[in-house]
């Protein structure tokens, strides 16, 4: 898993490539949980990840929960459709904010 944090219109914005799996959620977990205490909306370019499994999307919903209660805003964008499977799976496709593209997480 690689990944690229950036700031965009007052967003952090983190793209992950790969995939965010038991080997890897800590680092994402990590990733996630520090692009959040920049106390800026987050948007996850999800565009690149290839395969999400419990672990990673344990990650997301941690660092969801830490941005909500800091009264942040946390979206998800470009999400992969080996990613959104997952999601739908899990039905947490009604829990985040899902963006086509990342420019709409940006603009709200």
């Amino acid at each position: 898993m690689k990944h690229e944090i950036r700031e965009s219109g007052g967003h952090t914005v983190v793209a992950f490539e790969g995939d965010i799996d038991l080997e890897t959620s800590p680092a994402a977990r990590k990733v996630l949980l520090d692009c959040v205490a920049l106390r800026r909306p987050v948007v996850v370019d999800m565009s690149k990840v290839s395969y999400i499994d419990s672990s990673g999307v344990a990650s997301l919903v941690e660092a969801f929960q830490k941005a909500r209660k800091a009264g942040l805003g946390f979206a998800l964008a470009a999400v992969s459709e080996a990613a959104m499977r997952v999601f739908r799976l899990a039905r947490l496709d009604r829990v985040f904010t899902i963006h086509a593209a990342v420019e709409d997480g940006i603009k709200g």
